[in-house]
């Protein structure tokens, strides 16, 4: 119990370091040299069958689990602060480089600003930081649905589901998550290319985020309480005919406690695909870009301050003992 205490203060640590300081430059991001080196990867193992796709995804998550156990683990003589020190901290950096909560509402941020001064070309040439369809011809209403259906997504994908592996098997858990994200991303598509290869990474995905994204619904009905019957509906009646078994979860769940409607027409180059709508109210617009932007960050200071009170407790607890034995033997 005490090892779960610590690994949920070290990741609440972690996000508090991604709120304050953003993600390290591109040119020395960890996620980005990961990816780079399965880029590499793909190329001499890529081939058009799942069994090819498992291998590259495998590789891709044990060297990321296997990087954290390293940086977990040192050797005694490498550290004067001890194992438990040099873990904790080894936890805190990985789940810092793993997740992107600041980057998320700050790119959200951007197209909202340019779609809100009528720029729609700017906003249209933002939107990829974000979504992946394509983002020629959409409207302002289909920008914000976008833009929001992104911000529920990756709340979960970028901040709760590596925190939660973070708390559950400290940095190789939180590393080999972030693997299995990152692979997702570049391979894990219903394209002619990726239909087998990538299988393997995105039910790797599908699995790792589950309960990080129904841990998320809880999380979002908490910030908003006056939402908890819309958001609990929303989530047992709607998300189920979407197509991902936890981007709608976390849609739902958003597009209830912002009170908008989210889902309709994707276009992802020549395939369209067509979501369930989730929520009730009129389709999202941008002032709702900036609603779901406060509780994306609403969710990530809800889940620091469970992961760390715990272990704020206990110490509390442990030094009001401390004083108490010592005025014990004062009066001694």
């Amino acid at each position: 119990m005490t090892a779960v205490l610590t690994r949920s203060a070290a990741v609440a640590a972690g996000l508090a370091a991604d709120r304050l300081f953003g993600e390290p430059p591109a040119a020395i991001h960890p996620v980005a040299l990961f990816g780079k080196t399965m880029q590499a990867a793909e190329h001499r193992l890529y081939s058009n069958r799942r069994s090819a796709g498992a291998v590259y995804a495998g590789l891709g998550v044990i060297g990321a689990a296997a990087l954290g156990r390293i940086i977990s683990r040192p050797r005694r003589a490498v550290s004067r602060f001890g194992s438990q020190r040099v873990s904790w901290t080894a936890l805190s950096a990985a789940t810092y480089v793993a997740v992107a909560g600041r980057a998320l509402t700050e790119s959200a941020s951007r197209v909202a600003d340019a779609a809100s001064q009528g720029d729609l070309a700017l906003a249209r040439a933002r939107l990829p930081e974000l979504v992946g369809r394509d983002p020629s011809g959409l409207g302002t209403e289909e920008i914000s649905r976008a833009v929001v259906e992104s911000l529920a997504e990756n709340t979960v994908d970028a901040v709760v589901a590596p925190a939660f592996w973070g708390a559950v098997a400290g940095a190789p858990g939180v590393l080999a998550y972030r693997a299995v994200n990152t692979l997702d991303a570049m391979v894990g598509h219903r394209s002619d290319r990726y239909l087998r290869f990538g299988w393997a990474a995105a039910r790797a995905d599908d699995f790792a985020g589950w309960i990080p994204a129904r841990l998320t619904a809880v999380v979002v009905a908490c910030s908003r309480p006056a939402s908890v019957s819309r958001v609990w509906r929303a989530v047992r009646l709607q998300a189920p005919a979407h197509p991902s078994p936890n981007a709608g979860v976390a849609e739902a769940a958003f597009a209830a406690a912002l009170g908008c409607r989210l889902g309709g027409v994707n276009v992802y180059g020549s395939r369209v695909e067509e979501r369930p709508l989730l929520g009730q109210g009129p389709p999202a617009s941008i002032g709702d870009i900036g609603r779901a932007a406060a509780l994306s960050r609403d969710v990530v200071a809800l889940l620091a301050a469970l992961l760390s009170g715990p272990s704020i407790i206990r110490v509390m607890r442990a030094s009001r003992g401390r004083g108490a034995r010592g005025n014990e033997r004062k009066d001694g």
